[in-house]
């Protein structure tokens, strides 16, 4: 079995208003003592690998990512502990992973956490900026928003990042948040450009509730504006687009998330941490998630893996659309007829047809335009409206 494996770290310094991720507080790195609910944390995260790769016993892990939260909470020490503990997990049943992913935020990034990570195999780091410009990170409650000036602030944590991950070092910015205008977004581009890094994610922010800050954000027509500036700017400093939100040079992609749009299997550690395992014989599968409760979580030690859900075929011809034609090259259309034993234009010819004669489809691809990928929710509205016929 070939599975990618998520690793989630659920402790933050602050929660940012957009964020509907699960977390916890946890104390800032700056502010004095760690917690120590990270080392046991860590130590059960490990505990669970064990019986998690005992059951399923892969024997190829393509990538590990390890995302949050925050893990940069974790410290050096942390990550280290981490990282060698995964790997010599892995090594029992698998090869070392071509790719190693951890998020970090430059608050909590300092040098010896970029150090340790390296040493322990990381190959590649993803850094939450969100935006430079210090009133829009306030006005969300980004923690670290007074880094964003000074020598010893954000600039320095990201010269850190580049140099101990050249070429395998990712930024993530946001367009519309509050208080960004067009100039202030062009400025974070090249901001983030000059650090430069090998992949840039930009994503728009949307929130689905009537909150307080859904009030403060750009209308959606400036919001969609923004966005395709930041889009056209990133494309003319030669970053492709290869995913609805992501950009990298030329052969810099995620694969890890690519195995996401590709629907591949992956499994999963920590709480509220959900993985999904594929047979691509039978089209069908089954999905686990982990109550997002760390106490029940810390407190249990021999929690399985979690809330298991039963995946049709149905139920998964939907996902790979859902996922895979947020994917530049759209879904694996060899993977698509070995799991269904049809081809995508079999279940949803008329939606491929129509959207083809709009130009939105790619030339001999069963993938959509950059300029289709703006109407994604439109596509995948009308291919479920005519697989469910």
């Amino acid at each position: 079995m070939q599975a990618s494996l998520y690793i989630h770290v659920p402790f933050c310094a602050g929660s940012c208003d957009y964020c509907d991720f699960y977390s916890v507080p946890i104390n800032r790195p700056d502010q004095g003592s760690a917690d120590s609910r990270l080392n046991i944390y860590v130590k059960n995260l490990l505990l669970e690998g064990e019986r998690l790769f005992k059951t399923f016993k892969p024997a190829e892990i393509p990538s590990v990512y390890i995302g949050g939260g925050t893990p940069s909470v974790l410290g050096a020490a942390g990550i280290s502990c981490l990282l060698d503990g995964i790997n010599k997990i892995i090594l029992q049943y698998a090869p070392s992973p071509k790719e190693i992913t951890v998020e970090a935020n430059p608050e909590s990034a300092d040098e010896a956490f970029l150090n340790a990570a390296r040493e322990s195999g990381a190959t590649r780091l993803s850094m939450g900026v969100q935006t430079f410009y210090g009133p829009s990170r306030r006005a969300v409650n980004r923690v670290g928003a007074e880094l964003c000036s000074g020598e010893t602030g954000l600039s320095k944590r990201l010269i850190l990042a580049a140099d101990y991950f050249p070429e395998a070092f990712s930024i993530d910015l946001i367009s519309g948040l509050p208080l960004q205008s067009e100039k202030i977004l062009l400025n974070d581009i090249h901001s983030a450009l000059s650090y430069k890094p090998a992949h840039i994610s930009l994503y728009a922010l949307t929130l689905e509730a009537e909150t307080p800050l859904k009030n403060k954000l750009p209308p959606g027509d400036e919001a969609d504006r923004l966005w395709l500036c930041g889009r056209d700017t990133l494309e003319k400093a030669g970053f492709n687009q290869y995913e609805v939100s992501n950009f990298c040079l030329e052969g810099k992609e995620s694969r890890h998330n690519i195995r996401y749009w590709r629907l591949q299997s992956w499994l999963a550690l920590g709480p509220a941490a959900s993985g999904t395992i594929i047979d691509d014989e039978t089209g069908s599968g089954f999905r686990y998630t982990v109550p997002p409760d760390l106490d029940q979580w810390m407190g249990n030690r021999e929690q399985g893996i979690g809330i298991r859900e039963e995946l049709d075929s149905l139920t998964l011809i939907k996902e790979t659309f859902l996922m895979g034609f947020r994917y530049i090259e759209g879904p694996d259309d060899e993977l698509f007829r070995r799991r269904f034993h049809r081809c995508i234009t079999d279940y949803i010819p008329k939606t491929i047809k129509a959207w083809r004669n709009r130009g939105f489809m790619q030339n001999g691809k069963t993938a959509l335009t950059k300029e289709g990928l703006l109407f994604l929710d439109s596509f995948l509205s009308d291919a479920f409206l005519e697989l469910e016929l």
